[in-house]
C-alpha cells in the first residue's frame, strides 16, 4: 500500500472519529435536550394545573359571593315590604273584617308593595292570605299555576323556622321562576318572584374562561339555573356530579375536567370546564417546545429557558384577568370594596405620626332618584363619569375605590411637611370634588342634574386605623347632607354625639 493510500485510509479514518465524536456529542445533546424538555414540560404542566385549580377555585367563591349578596338584596327589599303597618298586621282572612276598611287597608298595601315592585324585575311582588286572598302584584301566571293550593304551596316553601322565610324553585317542575316566602303572620305570606335568567348578571364569569359552565343547583343536583348551556331542570351531568357529588366546597382537575363547587345556603354553584379546552394553549406550546428543542441542538438551554417562559403566556393572562376582577369595580375602574379596605388598612397601618393622610368618603346626591326617574343605565353613566372625575382629580399615589352602590372612598397619600399644608392641599381637593359635579347632569335633556356630598378625615388627628377614620368621614359626611348636599365638611369632635346618618 502506497503512502498514498495510507494517508487517505488515515485521512479517511480520522473522520470517521470526526463524524462519530459529532454523532455522539449530537446523541448527547438531543438526550440531554429531551430529558430537560420533559421535565420541563411536567414541571410547568404541575404548576399550571395548580393555578387553574386555585383560580378557578377563586372563580367559583366568587360567584358564591355574588349569588349570596343577590339573595341578601332581594331578602332586603321583601323586609322594606313591613315598613307598612298595616302590611303586617292586617288578615285579609279574618271574617271580622268590615268590608269598607279592608278595602282602604289593601289599597295602602297595594301601593306600597308596588312602589318597591319597580325597584326590581319581579314577576310577583305581593301577600297571599290563608283564604287564597292576594295584595299586591301577583300574576295570573302564577295564580292559575298555584290554583286554590297557593298559599298552602307557598306556605310549604318556608324552609327556615328561624327566620320564617325561604327560597324555592322547581314548583311543579317548573325551573324558570325562583321564588323567595317570608311569613308576615300564621295567616298570610309575602312572596318575590322573578325569573332565573335575571342570574344573568350575578355569574358573570371573565372572558378568559369564557368557556366554562356555570350552573346553579339544588341538593338533588338539579339544575335551576346555568350559564352556558344546562338545561334548567334537568338533572347536572353525570360526569361533573361525580366529582363533586357529597362536597360542600371542592375543586377537582383531572383529564376530563376541571369542576369546582361552593354551597349557597340550600343550593350549590358548580363551575365545570373541559381539561382540553383551558390547556388548548398549553397544549399547542409542548409539542412546539419539543419540534424546537430538537433542531435548536447547541442552543438547547437558552431555548429550553425561552420556551418555558412562552409556556407560561396563557397562565399570566389568565392571572391577570382574575385578579383585576377580584380586585377592581368593573364599572368605574376603581379598586373594589373589599380590595380598597386592604389597601388602606395596610397603609395606616404602616404610617407614622409625622405622615399625614386623610380618608374622603364621596355620595351622590338623590342618587336613587336618577336610578327610579332616568333608569339604571343612565345610573351606571353617571358612575363611569364619577370615577373619571376622581382620577382626574386625585394623584397616582391615592387609593380610589367604590365601596357601595353610589359610595366611594378616596384615600389621599400626598405628602406634606406641616398640618396646615396638608390641610390645605385636603380641602383644595375636596372644593374642587363639589365643583367639578356644578356642571354635569344625568341625561343629556339636562333635567336633573348630579351634585355630591363629601365628609372627610385627617390620620392620625381624627383616627389612627381605617376603622375609626371611616367612622368619623361618615358623620362629617352625614354634616353634608344635612347641610343641604352639594358640599363637604371634615370632621370635628363636636360630631360626636349627633345623629347618625
Amino acid at each position: 500500500m502506497s503512502k498514498k493510500d495510507k494517508g487517505g485510509k488515515s485521512l479517511r479514518n480520522i473522520r470517521t472519529i470526526q463524524s462519530a465524536m459529532i454523532a455522539g456529542y449530537a446523541l448527547i445533546v438531543i438526550i440531554a435536550i429531551t430529558v430537560v424538555t420533559q421535565f420541563a414540560v411536567r414541571k410547568t404542566d404541575e404548576v399550571l394545573k395548580n393555578k387553574v385549580i386555585s383560580l378557578t377555585s377563586s372563580l367559583g367563591v366568587q360567584m358564591k359571593l355574588n349569588m349570596q349578596s343577590y339573595l341578601s338584596r332581594m331578602e332586603t327589599i321583601a323586609t322594606l315590604a313591613f315598613g307598612e303597618e298595616e302590611a303586617y298586621t292586617y288578615d285579609a282572612a279574618d271574617e271580622n273584617n268590615d268590608e269598607y276598611e279592608a278595602i282602604n287597608k289593601e289599597k295602602v298595601i297595594t301601593d306600597k308593595l308596588f312602589s318597591l315592585c319597580i325597584m326590581e324585575n319581579f314577576v310577583d311582588y305581593g301577600i297571599v292570605y290563608s283564604n287564597n286572598r292576594t295584595v299586591g302584584k301577583i300574576s295570573n301566571a302564577t295564580l292559575t299555576h298555584f290554583g286554590d293550593r297557593i298559599f298552602d304551596d307557598l306556605s310549604s316553601m318556608i324552609s327556615s323556622p328561624r327566620r320564617n322565610d325561604g327560597w324555592a324553585t322547581g314548583y311543579d317542575g317548573d325551573f324558570k321562576r325562583v321564588y323567595y316566602v317570608k311569613r308576615v303572620h300564621e295567616r298570610a305570606v309575602l312572596v318575590i318572584s322573578f325569573y332565573a335568567h335575571e342570574l344573568d348578571s350575578v355569574f358573570d364569569n371573565p372572558e378568559a374562561l369564557s368557556d366554562m359552565d356555570i350552573s346553579l343547583v339544588n341538593q338533588d343536583y338539579n339544575i335551576l339555573y346555568s350559564k352556558n348551556g344546562g338545561e334548567v331542570g334537568a338533572p347536572l351531568s353525570q360526569d361533573i356530579r361525580s366529582r363533586i357529588e357529597g362536597q360542600s366546597s371542592a375543586a377537582v382537575m383531572d383529564n376530563d375536567y376541571l369542576v369546582s363547587v361552593n354551597s349557597c345556603g340550600d343550593w350549590y354553584v358548580v363551575c365545570s370546564i373541559p381539561t382540553k379546552i383551558i390547556l388548548e394553549e398549553k397544549n399547542d406550546m409542548k409539542r412546539y417546545i419539543y419540534m424546537t428543542g430538537i433542531l435548536a441542538a447547541v442552543a438547547a438551554a437558552f431555548v429550553g429557558l425561552y420556551l418555558s417562559i412562552i409556556l407560561t403566556k396563557p397562565v399570566k393572562k389568565l392571572v391577570a384577568s382574575l385578579d383585576d376582577k377580584a380586585r377592581l369595580d368593573m364599572l368605574t375602574g376603581m379598586l373594589n370594596k373589599l380590595t380598597f379596605e386592604e389597601y388602606a388598612k395596610n397603609s395606616f397601618e404602616r404610617s407614622v405620626d409625622n405622615e399625614y393622610r386623610a380618608l374622603v368618603i364621596l355620595d351622590i346626591d338623590d342618587f336613587k332618584s336618577i336610578n327610579d326617574t332616568l333608569g339604571h343605565a343612565v345610573g351606571d353613566k353617571v358612575l363611569k363619569n364619577v370615577g373619571s372625575i376622581l382620577k382626574n382629580i386625585f394623584s397616582e399615589d391615592d387609593y380610589l375605590g367604590r365601596i357601595g352602590g353610589d359610595e366611594f372612598c378616596i384615600q389621599v397619600n400626598t405628602r406634606a411637611d406641616t398640618l396646615p399644608e396638608f390641610m390645605e392641599h385636603l380641602e383644595n381637593k375636596c372644593r374642587e370634588l363639589c365643583a367639578s359635579f356644578h356642571k354635569i347632569y344625568a341625561d343629556d335633556a339636562r333635567s336633573m342634574k348630579v351634585s355630591v356630598s363629601v365628609g372627610a378625615a385627617v390620620y392620625p388627628e381624627h383616627g389612627r386605623d381605617f376603622a375609626a377614620l371611616y367612622n368619623a368621614c361618615d358623620k362629617a359626611l352625614y354634616i353634608s347632607k344635612k347641610a343641604g348636599k352639594d358640599t363637604y365638611n371634615f370632621y370635628n369632635e363636636s360630631m360626636e354625639g349627633g345623629e347618625e346618618q
